[in-house]
């Protein structure tokens, strides 16, 4: 493979050396760092979000259009929306037509309305901002969002509408985690779903345990959009909906309660609070089910390890490993009894676990 050296002669080499050239064995190390840099750069991550702010992908549904009837329909500037399209069609979202005329790739249509495009919304507007300063989180271990917005996310979502919105929306037609279908609930009288926002979870659980009942517990600007969910579902009948903060008090009676994404939201103080509510609201013979991540031993990729950085950087929170969840749980009263990693559910992408704790 041809080079160049300090004289600027072309050479041969066979291998990457300290300049990071490129050898017989793919990119240099220094390619492959601006190919993630360039990857992860604010331009690619801002394009997606204007395509799903603006909703580009589902005004494309039904065939090709051009950028300027693109822009009208979205208030936006027309020359300025064809170059985000044309990045857009550079990422492959979309298809580019003479005469400045887009339509949508497969890659696009998957990106119309629902949980990932919402995904992108919500992580492209305050939640960006937070990002850009990372270096107090870093150095004060302080969730950079409220420096910024002057209020926790959670306050900020509780006054925002139109993100609140967003969110559970976003929750609303999102996936449950695959981790609580390792559970069996045969056994069980009332499933009792805390921070379960619109009911997605216990709607899912009610439906493959037809005997069951359900008690969803959220705020009350949450739960709001629950009833509508659940009559979806078709389980509106057996589900007490409970418009009240867990850090108040948990809804008592459950056989099995269940905080799925929702602990990994808070540090160890506050988690200790919400697991401290749940043990005693627990009767004999209830268990608590755990739907997080858990970062694994090593350094190789865990996603654990990036969303880990998401809940320092806007929430406060933090994804735990193993033993922080067994130590944060004894604390609480409770010993983990089984654990169920993504190991047991090849096919899913997720990589969350089951973990199920009892008094």
């Amino acid at each position: 493979m041809s080079s160049t050296g300090k004289n600027g002669e072309a050479g041969d080499t066979g291998k990457t050396g300290e300049s990071g050239e490129s050898g017989e064995n793919g990119p240099s190390a220094h390619d492959r760092l601006f190919q993630l840099a360039f990857n992860s750069a604010p331009w690619t991550h801002q394009t997606l979000y204007v395509v799903a702010r603006l909703g580009l992908a589902d005004l494309l549904a039904d065939g090709p259009r051009g950028s300027d009837e693109l822009a009208a329909a979205t208030g936006s500037h027309p020359d300025a929306l064809y170059r985000f399209c044309r990045a857009a069609a550079a990422l492959e979202l979309f298809h580019e037509h003479p005469g400045r005329v887009f339509g949508l790739t497969p890659l696009g249509d998957a990106f119309r309305t629902g949980g990932l495009a919402h995904f992108v919304v919500l992580n492209g507007a305050e939640n960006f901002r937070a990002w850009a300063d990372v270096l107090y989180s870093v150095r004060t271990g302080k969730p950079a969002f409220d420096q910024i917005f002057h209020m926790p996310a959670f306050d900020f979502l509780d006054r925002n509408e139109e993100m609140r919105t967003v969110l559970h929306t976003m929750v609303g037609r999102g996936t449950v985690p695959p981790a609580i279908d390792l559970c069996d609930f045969s056994s069980d009288t009332t499933v009792v779903d805390l921070g379960g926002s619109v009911g997605t979870l216990v709607a899912h659980v009610l439906r493959a345990n037809p005997g069951l009942r359900g008690v969803l517990q959220d705020l009350p600007t949450v739960v709001d959009g629950a009833p509508e969910v659940l009559r979806r579902e078709g389980v509106a009948d057996r589900v007490e909906v409970v418009g009240r903060s867990f850090f108040e008090a948990v809804a008592p009676g459950g056989s099995t309660y269940v905080l799925s994404r929702v602990l990994h939201d808070w540090d160890d103080e506050q988690a200790l609070r919400i697991l401290g509510g749940v043990r005693e609201a627990m009767g004999r013979g209830s268990r608590l089910l755990v739907v997080d991540q858990v970062i694994p031993a090593g350094d190789g990729f865990h996603p654990g390890k990036f969303s880990d950085l998401q809940m320092l950087v806007v929430l406060g929170g933090r994804e735990r490993t193993i033993e922080e969840f067994r130590e944060l749980l004894r604390r609480a009263g409770l010993t983990i009894r089984t654990v169920r990693g993504p190991e047991a559910m090849p096919t899913s992408p997720r990589t969350e676990a089951l973990i199920e704790a009892v008094a």
